[in-house]
């Protein structure tokens, strides 16, 4: 099956506070974008990363982002008529493995339309009223799952998913979610504890050191941003 990857890297990154967008800022020496966009070549046969506007016409393989995050995806998507599974991955986890990508991959046999990487609840978990913040009811945490990046789909599916208004993509919590609204049948797979989200200035920190403890790294560098 042909296997495209699309990257979400059109996010303004406003609480990184980086004066620019987030999957361009410099962490371990590199864009935060390429080392998902690196991950993700190895696994498929081509990626289309959705980048802010103005982005779009700097390298092959970008269109232009949309106002929400999986309105991005739709543009991606939209870009890959040939694929028939679609990995949709965030460029904020670098820290992603072509074995986390594969084992998503891998998932979807058996008939099922989506996977989506996750990590289990550890944390004990309350819901509590939006008014007064007093606790209703405390939940269950061994069925519970924080749900990550990469997602693998098959395509059609996807593309149904996304085959909604604006308004619908915007109050999405994530594309598995749409998938499952339409019917979808979605599994999780568990990722490893490293595969973080950056979305402050100590996550990116975090992230740039772990890269770097890789050895992925080309160099430390003086005057990085992270």
């Amino acid at each position: 099956m042909a296997a495209v990857g699309l990257l979400v890297a059109a996010g303004s990154g406003e609480r990184l506070g980086a004066g620019t967008p987030k999957a361009f800022v410099p962490c371990a020496g590199r864009p935060l974008l390429e080392w998902s966009l690196e991950v993700l070549s190895a696994v498929c046969e081509r990626v289309v990363v959705a980048v802010p506007p103005g982005y779009d016409d700097k390298a092959p393989g970008r269109v232009a982002g949309a106002a929400s995050r999986s309105g991005s995806v739709r543009s991606a998507l939209a870009a890959a008529p040939e694929a028939e599974v679609a990995i949709v991955h965030d460029a904020a986890r670098p820290l992603v493995s072509t074995e986390l990508v594969e084992r998503c991959l891998a998932a979807l046999e058996g008939g099922w339309e989506g996977s989506v990487a996750a990590a289990r609840a550890t944390d004990t978990l309350k819901e509590a009223r939006p008014k007064d913040g007093r606790v209703a009811r405390t939940l269950p945490r061994d069925r519970l799952w924080a749900v990550q990046t990469p997602q693998a789909f098959r395509a059609e599916a996807l593309r149904r998913a996304l085959a909604v208004d604006d308004a619908a993509l915007a109050a999405a919590s994530d594309d598995a979610a749409l998938v499952e609204a339409a019917g979808g049948a979605v599994r999780v797979v568990e990722a490893p504890a490293d595969n973080l989200k950056v979305t402050t200035p100590l996550e990116l920190r975090l992230a740039d050191e772990l890269l770097l403890e890789r050895g992925r790294a080309p160099h430390r560098g003086r005057d990085r941003r992270c």
